[in-house]
């Protein structure tokens, strides 16, 4: 019998929370911030990916990490773009 206000064990999540979070972080890395969250989605799939046999998302534990290497690959390519380019700068004034 469940008491007044607990909630049953079967409304538990059985995907591993750092598959969900590579994968976040490495969809908001594509927008924001890619130097610093490519990486950190990389580890965090790589170790969801260890703990796979123990909880689901192996799916969303690779996405995280081939999202990951995205933004990677995508803040060289823009800091490339930029150098080549005469580098930033900053215009304040008129």
């Amino acid at each position: 019998m469940t008491g007044y206000g607990s909630h049953p064990a079967a409304s538990r999540s059985r995907t591993n929370g750092l598959a969900v979070a590579s994968l976040i972080c490495g969809i908001i890395g594509l927008f924001i911030a890619s130097v610093i969250l490519g990486p950190v989605a990389i580890v965090l799939g790589a170790v969801g990916m260890r703990q796979v046999s123990a909880k689901g998302g192996a799916g969303m534990a690779k996405a995280g990490i081939v999202l990951g290497i995205l933004d990677v690959v995508l803040f060289v390519v823009m800091l490339a773009v930029s150098a080549s380019n005469g580098g930033f700068s900053w215009y304040v004034g008129g």
